[in-house]
């Protein structure tokens, strides 16, 4: 088992591993958990998905086996900032609650956004914690290497039972709201205490 950090710099050296992440988002997203969200060519994407981002994919013998997307709070894209924020904004139409965070969505070179965050539903029971072990040790070592003290992500809001499992220390920003297919709530991780 693998973990890449992609990112439009590097994507050529990865061969079919950006398109194959993406393969994975729409069967997760859209084929598994029916959301709405847009879609080419097999492929899940967003207005997000762009050079300021980075991807993490875990993945085996060409196979990706979960993954997820790390944006800066300062990135910027024609009127899209990032997703928390402009859902908080007014911006993504409804589909996600203006009313999600407790205080204003930070803009701040040191805070990231991790979304995206999925394991495939073909990965084998056998090794799913072994995948979001892998995830969570990606997801801390890539955000630093980007200058990240801290990740604000919209999650599931099972997060208290988990996080603590895998070494993350995390608190709520915000209310429990039930989007889609369940309840969310955005957490606010602390990256400082991993520094070292």
């Amino acid at each position: 088992m693998q973990t890449t950090t992609l990112s439009f710099s590097n994507l050529h050296v990865h061969g079919e591993l950006f398109a194959n992440l993406f393969r994975a988002r729409r069967e997760s997203f859209i084929v598994q958990k029916n959301w709405d969200l847009p879609q080419a060519d097999g492929m899940e994407f967003d207005q997000y998905d762009t050079p300021q981002s980075r991807w993490i994919a875990v993945h085996d013998a060409g196979q990706v086996l979960g993954g997820f997307r790390l944006t800066p709070t300062t990135a910027r894209c024609g009127m899209y900032s990032y997703m928390i924020r402009d859902a908080q904004n007014g911006m993504l139409g409804g589909s996600i609650p203006q009313d999600l965070l407790y205080e204003t969505a930070p803009v701040d070179p040191q805070v990231w956004e991790c979304t995206r965050v999925f394991v495939t539903h073909s990965t084998p029971q056998a090794i799913r914690r072994k995948v979001h072990f892998s995830m969570v040790d990606a997801m801390t070592g890539a955000a630093r290497e980007l200058g990240a003290t801290r990740l604000i992500a919209l999650t599931g809001a099972t997060w208290p039972r988990w996080y603590a499992r895998c070494g993350l220390e995390a608190e709520a920003i915000g209310p429990v709201k039930w989007i889609d297919d369940g309840d969310f709530q955005c957490v606010s991780i602390n990256l400082t205490g991993k520094m070292h």
